[in-house]
C-alpha cells in the first residue's frame, strides 16, 4: 500500500497522507495537511495546513484547498473549481484570523468552475453544478446550479435526478441502484437498504 508521488509534486514534512494516494504533477501539499487513503489529487493543487480530507476524495485539476476546508469522505472537486476562506478579502487587510470555516460532507461533488464561498457547508450527497456559486448552506442530496446557485431538485447517491418535488414530501426510487429516497418536511433522506 504505497502512496504515489509525482517528482515534481512537493509533500512538506509533517503532512499525513493515507496509503494508496495519488499525487500528481506540480501539486503543492503543506506540512499540516491531514488526507486519507485511496485519494487522487491532479495537477497544480495545493492543500493549505489547516486541511483534513477524507477518503476516496478525488481532487481534479487546478483546485486550491485553502486553511479552514474540510471535505469529508468520497468528495469529487472538478476542475478548477474554487474554494476561499475568507469573506472580504482586501490585499492591504490581514484577516488570517478570519478565516471561515468550510464543510463540504460525505460523498458530495463539487463541479468544474464552481466556487464555494467559505463559510458553508455542503449536505451529503449534494451536488453542485458546473460553474455555480454556492454561498449558503446546501442541503443532503440538492441538486444546485446557478449564479448564486438554487435548488434545482434532488439527486441520489449514484448521481441520478430523482423525481421528488422541491418542497413538502415524496418518495423516490434510484433508476440504477433501486435505493430508496424519501422526501420529509423539506429535506430529503435516504432510506437504509
Amino acid at each position: 500500500m504505497t502512496i504515489l508521488i509525482h517528482p515534481t509534486a512537493i509533500v512538506d514534512e509533517g503532512a499525513v497522507i493515507g496509503p494508496e494516494t495519488r499525487i500528481w504533477h506540480y501539486t503543492h501539499i503543506c506540512g499540516g495537511a491531514k488526507i486519507g487513503k485511496h485519494c487522487s489529487f491532479g495537477q497544480n493543487v495545493f492543500v493549505g495546513n489547516d486541511v483534513t480530507i477524507g477518503n476516496n476524495v478525488k481532487v481534479q485539476n487546478n483546485v486550491s484547498i485553502y486553511d479552514a476546508v474540510h471535505l469529508e469522505d468520497d468528495v469529487f472537486c472538478g476542475p478548477s473549481m474554487v474554494f476561499t476562506n475568507v469573506y472580504n478579502p482586501r490585499s492591504a487587510v490581514i484577516r488570517k484570523n478570519e478565516y471561515r470555516v468550510t464543510l463540504i460532507k460525505k460523498g458530495a461533488t463539487l463541479g468544474a468552475n464552481s466556487t464555494i464561498i467559505c463559510g458553508v457547508t455542503v449536505g451529503e450527497y449534494a451536488f453542485v453544478a458546473a460553474g455555480a456559486v454556492i454561498n449558503r448552506d446546501v442541503k443532503p442530496y440538492a441538486l444546485m446550479a446557478g449564479v448564486p446557485a438554487s435548488q434545482l431538485g434532488w439527486i441520489s447517491q449514484y448521481g441520478d435526478r430523482l423525481d421528488l418535488p422541491l418542497a413538502g414530501s415524496g418518495s423516490a426510487i434510484c433508476s440504477h441502484t433501486g435505493m430508496h429516497y424519501v422526501l420529509e418536511n423539506g429535506n430529503c433522506s435516504c432510506l437504509p437498504a
